[in-house]
């Protein structure tokens, strides 16, 4: 593959520096097909066996003869998580620059390596992840559960994350600038089925750019080990959680700006009209007389001005996703120190 590099100047071998991540968990029938089929551009392929019952590190270990590859093994079971972050600080330990996430399942096509690390590399993002709902013809292949777990999550993924031009957030084929993983904070980001969706939450507190890759998805023998109705109450939590976290740090701690106004005094005359009007309802149902035209307006319009404070500040939350990549000026800074 060949690629173009924004400081470097003319297409190299963009095997220098690219590093897979395979996480290991019941994969053990999957795992050595997809090494055999991860390109020459790649350098390095760390297979992390997450105390997999399978043994999986083990079986790579006795039969995998690719000179790329290294087995990590967490001591106890951490999740998707926490294999992925162990294979991220050892890539970055032996000095890659991107690191590319695949499961070990088989659903993901090694193919595709290449368009998800050319738009890093040619220093238009910071991150890539796949989205499957590209192509029709694919989206009618998918479990129609799995369709709607996901239809729902990414618009949840949306409002929690501030990446609204992005899909299928908990797709995990993702690629990665080494630089930007630095940032982000390993001990704090969730383990476990919440991992890819956190880590978008994550990318927008350093103000990282995302770019979708469309990708089709291989559905065969493989098992997954996600339930949509197990974890839905738990997602809707965190995705409530990060949500807050993300206005507070974006628009009151880090910045102050015209929407921050609005989404105050957009969320006080909303309260004021939806509780001031709900009272007023029940006051005059008890008293049985119809409640006052006055009354009525008094409560109406701190609803409709309310409405129109904070899809003001909807607008500017969709329009402020993050434009400008990370990497690129944090490795001309580098260049330039003495």
């Amino acid at each position: 593959m060949q690629v173009r590099h924004p400081d470097r100047g003319p297409a190299q071998d963009a095997s220098d520096g690219i590093a897979v991540v395979i996480p290991c968990f019941r994969v053990s029938r999957h795992v050595l097909g997809v090494i055999a089929a991860i390109g020459p551009e790649v350098s390095r392929i760390y297979v992390v066996d997450d105390a997999c019952p399978e043994g999986t590190g083990e079986r790579v270990r006795a039969e995998c003869r690719d000179p790329r590859v290294q087995v990590l093994r967490n001591a106890s079971n951490q999740g998707v998580g926490g294999a992925v972050l162990a294979g991220y600080a050892a890539a970055i330990a032996d000095g890659a620059r991107v690191i590319v996430k695949i499961d070990g399942d088989g659903q993901m096509d090694p193919g595709l390596l290449p368009a998800f690390v050319a738009p890093i590399l040619a220093g238009e993002a910071d991150y890539t992840k796949g989205n499957r709902f590209y192509d029709l013809e694919n989206i009618g292949r998918m479990p129609g559960l799995r369709l709607f777990g996901n239809a729902a999550l990414s618009f949840m993924a949306k409002i929690s994350t501030g990446y609204w031009d992005v899909f299928d957030p908990t797709n995990g084929y993702t690629a990665i600038h080494a630089d930007v993983a630095r940032l982000l904070p390993a001990g704090r980001i969730s383990k476990r089925y919440f991992f890819e969706t956190d880590m978008l939450f994550r990318l927008n507190t350093v103000r990282a750019v995302v770019v979708d890759v469309p990708m089709d998805a291989h559905y065969g023998d493989e098992v997954s080990n996600l339930r949509i109705s197990r974890v839905l109450g738990e997602f809707l939590f965190k995705h409530v959680r990060n949500f807050g976290k993300r206005i507070f740090y974006n628009y009151f701690l880090r910045d102050l700006s015209v929407a921050s106004l609005e989404l105050v005094v957009g969320s006080a005359m909303l309260g004021f009209g939806v509780v001031f009007g709900s009272w007023q309802w029940w006051h005059s149902a008890q008293a049985g007389v119809s409640t006052p035209t006055g009354t009525v307006m008094l409560a109406a319009v701190p609803v409709i001005l309310g409405l129109q404070f904070l899809l003001a500040f909807l607008g500017y939350d969709i329009a402020s996703v993050p434009r400008r990549p990370l990497w690129p000026a944090r490795a001309l800074a580098h260049a330039r120190r003495p």
